[in-house]
């Protein structure tokens, strides 16, 4: 090992513990050894301590024999003449600095506890993020176990220029690695660099900004330290598991951007005891030979435009990006990413203009492979700022081709245009919504390319349950609306699939987590009497989703013993939601909106409302934009509740769902509906009237107020009491 590098990690160590030894001593002239500290809302203490040493530091008082340890792990200087050998002492050393660090840091949220923001948005105002929560462990750790996000690169320090540090985050973000940002060059930080670039910030993309201080980099060590714990169940305080673990299973390296300080050495040491190893920008001693990294240790001099390249080699990641044909960067890392205000090109759907999407087998003479046709304005016959009707027609052919498989392709539309950088997609069917922002128009994104997307990743993933595809984008309205027509025809087909299927005689239901990229937390169980509250998967559609692919997100799920039929409550569901939720969730009840209903994400198509003044529920579908009697339009309800979240006496549901007989059965059932739209009166009429009969209520659907009675609750409850409408006679629904 070289002797610059162990002398220069050794010295750095020294540095930063000598920095937690005042830090400490300052906060304890001023709180005493009581005084309560920890990283918020985790259960691993300060994670890199508990992990390796197994040591619970609750108080500032717990501080002190860490502070011992990190003095008893510092080696002595390395001597001019004679010197000793260097690997284990700067190991001990690296050691010593990240305990050092989580102390100075935990210090930090008590003496200023606003300093890192509480919030996952990219849109906060404050890019230092600290410490991540364990919701965003649960949601995000999970990734690095799956393969989802095969590691991280622990940037620090700050590129050359803006362009060139957009550039290597963009680069990492293609390969599905998460970018873990702390500390500055020339008082310049990769952080800042990528939001002066226009670049998004912050977890939904991956792109992770830790802290403006190189103490800030322990964060990423204690994620990769948690993790292990968490989905590896490995013990705290058995270190060698973990750093094992992570050398084996969290593909994570450091990147120095800038000169390499005696600090950023003690830290690249510490990160070497995980496994990680080094590749610098600037010139550098290296650490060629192999040992405790999986290759080389330390890698220097490399080129930006090779440095991502050299660090996957280093780290020994192996990386499978499929090639889409896009002029914009494409992967699973630009999902969260979102367009607003000021940034949007085009908007479709989202209840301001007609938008569908919809996927139908045609012969195999009648779809011509790759085809992708722009049938009305395309984005170079617009301004920006422009909305456009839009209808997606996706035509499949293929031996093995199945109508029951339709949906199941339909619903991959939302997240495959979703990884495109610069494009937002919410919703699906006849709801759905999509943006385009200026940036990604700028590189030359157009419409057709929305078509090479589905043409390349459907046949990707799906290729072998069809053979040809073709793809027709069209921003006629008249040409839309024929469309919305046709497709409304197939899905009401898709939906009478399910009648005469009950939940009683089924064992099996059917989970779905597509929608977890926008609500981490939420997890729909789908059943024969209740669909996906996006209204596009039913049990049928998710039968057959799991028979095409079996990993995907919709697994069967044993719903095993009963322990509320009335609420809708099984224990196999109960246990599924558990694991599916990290941990966030242990139960919710499948038949009601008042005692702890399902999740519910932003893709539903309705939300439903107590309103207790009328003993009853309201529902309000997507495309009514106007005020509702619980005093909050949809935008509002599903900004508030839409988030994975169980909200007693709010709950997300399809339209089709409001008509199956289990629909909140537990507080009623239809009978408790005493408002909706008369939009979606009109379009659901036909089967509420038949359900509506079967409960010997066949003039129900008169009884419900819509907005041309009132929108509010002291509005619309003469006209239920003039209509006798059943729910005023019913047991309190908040009893």
């Amino acid at each position: 090992m070289s002797k610059i590098i162990a002398s220069a990690a050794i010295s750095g160590a020294y540095k930063i513990v000598e920095r937690a030894e005042k830090k400490w001593q300052e906060a304890m002239d001023k709180w005493g050894a009581n005084e309560p500290v920890g990283f918020p809302n985790t259960a691993y203490y300060l994670p890199v301590i508990y992990g390796i040493l197994g040591i619970k530091v609750e108080k500032l008082g717990d501080m002190e024999p860490v502070l011992k340890r990190c003095r008893f792990l510092l080696p002595p200087p390395v001597r001019e003449e004679h010197p000793l050998p260097y690997l284990a002492p700067a190991l001990d050393a690296g050691m010593a600095t990240l305990f050092a660090e989580e102390l100075i840091e935990a210090i930090r949220y008590l003496e200023t506890p606003d300093f890192y923001t509480k919030q996952e948005d990219p849109a906060d105002s404050n890019i230092w993020l600290g410490a991540a929560d364990d919701v965003i462990l649960r949601k995000r750790g999970v990734e690095f176990v799956d393969g989802t996000a095969p590691g991280f690169a622990a940037v620090v320090g700050a590129a050359p220029t803006k362009e060139i540090a957009a550039s290597i985050a963009q680069e990492l973000q293609q390969k599905n690695l998460y970018v873990f940002m702390a500390s500055d060059y020339n008082g310049q930080r990769f952080s800042e660099q990528l939001v002066e670039a226009g670049v998004q910030i912050g977890w939904p993309t991956r792109l992770v900004s830790f802290g403006p201080d190189v103490s800030a980099a322990v964060f990423a060590m204690g994620f990769a330290t948690r993790a292990a714990m968490s989905f590896g169940g490995i013990e705290p305080g058995d270190y060698r598991k973990i750093l094992i673990y992570n050398k084996d299973r969290i593909f994570a390296f450091v990147l120095p951007m800038g000169y390499v300080t005696d600090e950023w050495y003690a830290n690249a040491a510490g990160a070497v005891n995980w496994g990680f190893p080094t590749i610098a920008d600037t010139p550098i001693p290296e650490i060629l030979p192999t040992g405790i990294c999986t290759y080389e240790h330390v890698v220097s001099n490399v080129p930006h435009d090779r440095i991502v390249a050299k660090a996957i080699e280093v780290r020994g990641l192996k990386v499978a990006v499929a090639e889409v044909p896009v002029p914009v960067a494409y992967g699973p890392a630009f999902e969260g990413e979102r367009v607003r205000g000021e940034d949007i090109y085009l908007e479709c759907g989202g209840g301001k203009t007609p938008m569908v999407e919809w996927v139908t087998t045609k012969r195999m003479e009648e779809v011509e492979d790759g085809k992708v046709e722009v049938i009305g304005p395309e984005i170079t016959d617009i301004q920006a700022g422009t909305r456009l009707p839009m209808a997606i027609a996706v035509e499949v052919a293929g031996r093995e081709m199945q109508e029951d498989y339709e949906p199941i392709l339909e619903r991959q539309i939302h997240h495959l245009i979703n990884y495109a950088q610069g494009s937002m997609h919410i919703g699906q069917r006849d709801i759905a919504w999509i943006r385009v922002a200026k940036q990604a128009v700028e590189k030359g994104f157009r419409l057709h390319h929305i078509g090479d997307i589905l043409h390349a990743k459907l046949h990707q993933d799906f290729g072998r349950i069809f053979d040809k595809i073709q793809v027709k984008v069209y921003t006629e309205e008249d040409k839309v609306k024929e469309i919305v027509e046709q497709a409304r025809a197939t899905y009401a087909v898709r939906d009478a699939r399910i009648e005469g299927m009950t939940d009683e005689t089924i064992e099996t239901y059917y989970s779905c987590t597509l929608c977890q990229s926008f609500a981490p937390n939420h997890v729909c169980v789908i059943t024969p009497e209740k669909t996906g509250l996006c209204g596009s998967y039913n049990w049928m559609d998710c039968k057959a989703s799991y028979e095409i692919n079996p990993t995907g997100p919709n697994q069967p799920v044993p719903k095993g013993e009963t322990l509320d039929a009335k609420l809708g409550q099984w224990k196999g569901v109960n246990d599924f939601i558990y694991k599916a939720s990290r941990g966030n969730l242990d139960h919710y009840n499948m038949y009601s909106i008042v005692y702890d209903p399902w999740t519910t994400c932003g893709c539903c198509e309705c939300i439903a409302a107590v309103l207790p003044l009328c003993n009853g529920v309201m529902t309000v579908n997507r495309e009514y934009a106007g005020e509702t009697p619980c005093g909050m339009k949809f935008t509002t309800l599903a900004g508030t509740i839409g988030g994975g979240l169980s909200t007693p006496g709010f709950v997300g549901h399809g339209k089709y769902n409001i008509c199956q007989r289990k629909f909140i059965l537990a507080d009623g059932g239809i009978k408790r509906l005493v408002w909706m739209p008369k939009m979606l009166k009109e379009e659901i009429a036909d089967r509420l009237k038949a359900r509506a009969e079967e409960m010997g209520i066949p003039n129900l659907l008169d009884m419900i107020a819509d907005e041309t009675v009132g929108v509010t609750e002291e509005e619309i409850l003469p006209f239920l009491q003039e209509k006798g409408h059943p729910a005023l006679t019913m047991d309190p629904i908040l009893g």
